[in-house]
């Protein structure tokens, strides 16, 4: 199957998503469900650990690759360390490393900034236990994990050897164009679903809690990818051009009619396994 059609089959499954959000309780329900219908890859050892005084999905594979800490994409609401470890194992079976999804704790019950506070304890433990630790995460997660990185720079810790972050949610005042030009385009998402999120994760405090408009000097190395078909497209945009613009080292990609963390779809999207692919590269490029 050529990658049009590949790309045709997956946004129909997307776009068949009810938009409207119902309640926390039954997004949640859904969101695990979505993640469960993934066979768990035979190449890893998984088990559940504690890290950083949350729970984890750890994913061994066979090798000797850096330590890597993933969070989770769910708009800070949804979401598991079980929901994160298929993206996760991918990367950990690319880089022969073993990997940490962390369930690090939700809104509306745990406001900003107590999942910053769980990655950074995760992530100081990882430190700790010495080795190349690299961080990445999707959507919400990627948010953290840029968030992560500032404030491992703020507490005296080592960056990480590098980051990859997917469709990543750095801004949620909604303020990027693409809110506009690619609203009704995304098979996804729509701004006003993104709000639901942030007012239950940030009330009030959304740009506090966007590390856009944070300083992004002295940060680890980071790979951004994005499908060009997302409301989030300008957030990827406008984060690499800050990355750079306060002095970082940063690679921008974006995917040519490709939908949010499109990277979930590895194994039955050749864009999704050449991505995952790219960003297994980068996460062991010297640094």
């Amino acid at each position: 199957m050529d990658r049009q059609a590949q790309r045709a089959i997956v946004r129909a499954a997307l776009a068949a998503v009810p938009r409207e959000r119902g309640s926390v309780a039954s997004e949640r329900e859904s969101f695990e469900a979505f993640a469960a219908a993934r066979p768990p890859d035979p190449r890893l050892v998984r088990d559940e650990v504690t890290l950083g005084g949350r729970p984890a999905v750890r994913l061994r594979a066979d090798g000797d690759g850096p330590v890597l800490l993933y969070l989770h994409g769910g708009g800070y609401v949804v979401g598991s360390g079980r929901t994160g470890a298929g993206l996760a194992g991918a990367l950990a079976v690319r880089t022969g490393g073993v990997a940490y999804s962390l369930d690090y704790r939700l809104a509306p019950e745990h406001v900003h900034p107590h999942g910053v506070e769980d990655a950074l304890a995760a992530y100081r433990e990882l430190v700790a236990g010495g080795g190349d630790v690299v961080v990445a995460g999707d959507s919400a997660g990627g948010g953290l994990a840029v968030s992560l990185l500032i404030e491992a720079r703020e507490a005296g810790l080592a960056q990480p050897r590098a980051a990859v972050v997917f469709s990543p949610w750095v801004d949620l005042t909604l303020a990027g164009e693409s809110m506009r030009t690619r609203d009704g385009v995304d098979p996804l998402f729509t701004v006003e679903s993104l709000r639901w999120y942030a007012i239950k994760y940030a009330p009030g405090r959304e740009k506090e809690a966007s590390p856009l408009f944070a300083d992004l000097s002295r940060i680890a190395p980071l790979l951004i990818q994005v499908g060009n078909d997302e409301v989030l497209l300008d957030d990827a945009v406008r984060l690499a051009a800050k990355v750079a613009a306060d002095g970082g080292t940063v690679r921008l990609e974006v995917g040519a009619g490709l939908p949010h963390v499109y990277q979930n779809n590895f194994g039955r999207l050749d864009d999704a396994d050449d991505a995952l692919d790219r960003a297994a590269r980068f996460v062991g490029e010297p640094g």
